[in-house]
């Protein structure tokens, strides 16, 4: 656990604390909250006491046929096909049930660089060997060089699309080269698809799933947290080789016993709202996200912004030698703004910040990223 590295969301949370009226670019949430829909089911949640006592290991009947639905409609999976769904606490806990499920200590587990911190963590903690694969200078996957990295002790690459931290979104055929060199070597393809519903410009996400064929090797990750406002109530869910659905079974009754069942309730109210619940809150980001990119604009002689058509983040390049926490305590401590430094998603070569912008409200991001670019341009005489 000592070589595990600290959270960095409670290092910068701790950073804001000590300093009042900080405004956080950091965190990756969005700013509304869940539907009405889903405020709606908890009462009938409480309207049976036999609620209150444990439900089944892989979630409710009612959510899980939704769940199906949704996957079969938006995703073109189709879970009946070999496949089993299970609802998580979260999307943290479906990748640590997948990591747990498929690797023994030693193995090792293929992450794109950045990686997203959590899974990083969580192969650590597991005694795995993260290995880590460059994308390109725009975030994009490198197919080639993750077929270089795949050894007799790899059992699965990750993939993040759209991407926290980049904001990158992959491409389909991208993906489907992923899956294919997973499938030749008979490892599996984990897809984190948390931020499916966030996309930009035309772009649009794919998910591995829905390949043909493919469900005996790709495990797919979903989260209720972002798209819904959903983040405190811990519901994800994940869809998983049915060969996999015992081991699965006994890593979350033995760490969570079933999802929380009053989460459970309501995020059958959330999926009935569906997505155009998000998409909706999706035109006021997007509105947002043209305010921070025109801010970013002013400080680009010292700061680089690859293309982000997905999620609600940006991981700019700055050209300092600084490093990139240090950074992050200036801009806090003298002008009042917190940003993610790229360290902890293993960029350590080089000064990058993770900008986050779904959390607030435009009038307050506006401030926010005022803020950042002042910072900037002060701090590195830009």
């Amino acid at each position: 656990m000592q070589i595990v590295q600290s959270p960095i969301i409670p290092v910068v949370g701790e950073l804001i604390r000590n300093t009042p009226g900080t405004i956080s670019l950091g965190q990756g949430v969005v700013s509304y909250g869940p539907p009405p829909q889903a405020v709606e089911q908890i009462r009938d949640f409480l309207s049976n006491p036999d609620h209150h006592k444990y439900q089944a290991v892989h979630g409710i009947p009612a959510l899980l046929e939704l769940i199906e639905s949704k996957l079969l409609g938006e995703n073109g999976i189709s879970a009946d096909q070999g496949s089993r769904i299970v609802v998580t606490a979260g999307g943290n806990m479906a990748f640590v049930n997948a990591l747990l499920a498929i690797a023994d200590p030693g193995d090792e587990i293929i992450l794109n660089l950045p990686y997203y911190f959590n899974h990083e963590m969580a192969i650590t903690m597991a005694s795995c060997k993260p290995v880590l694969v460059p994308t390109d200078e725009n975030y994009q996957l490198q197919p080639g060089r993750i077929a270089e990295a795949v050894t007799d002790k790899t059992r699965a690459v990750v993939t993040i699309s759209p991407n926290n931290p980049t904001g990158a979104v992959y491409s389909s055929s991208a993906l489907k080269e992923i899956n294919e060199i997973c499938r030749k070597h008979g490892i599996y393809h984990i897809s984190d698809e948390a931020y499916e519903y966030f996309t930009y410009g035309g772009k649009r996400h794919f998910s591995p799933g829905s390949i043909a064929g493919s469900n005996e090797h790709t495990i797919s990750l979903f989260s209720l947290s972002k798209a819904y406002g959903f983040a405190s109530w811990r519901i994800g869910f994940m869809v998983a080789p049915k060969h996999l659905f015992d081991a699965i079974n006994k890593i979350q009754d033995t760490i969570l016993i079933c999802p929380p069942v009053i989460s459970q309730f309501a995020a059958v109210g959330a999926l009935r709202a569906g997505k155009e619940y998000c998409l909706e809150k999706l035109k006021q980001l997007s509105e947002v996200r043209e305010l921070v990119l025109c801010e970013l604009d002013r400080i680009k002689r010292c700061c680089e912004v690859p293309p982000a058509d997905g999620a609600f983040y940006f991981l700019i390049r700055l050209d300092t030698k600084m490093k990139p926490l240090s950074l992050v305590g200036k801009l806090v401590r003298e002008h009042g703004v917190a940003v993610i430094p790229g360290n902890a998603f293993g960029m350590e070569e080089g000064c990058y910040l993770r900008v986050a912008y779904g959390a607030l409200q435009k009038e307050t991001v506006a401030e926010g990223i005022g803020r950042l670019v002042r910072g900037i341009k002060t701090i590195l005489g830009a």
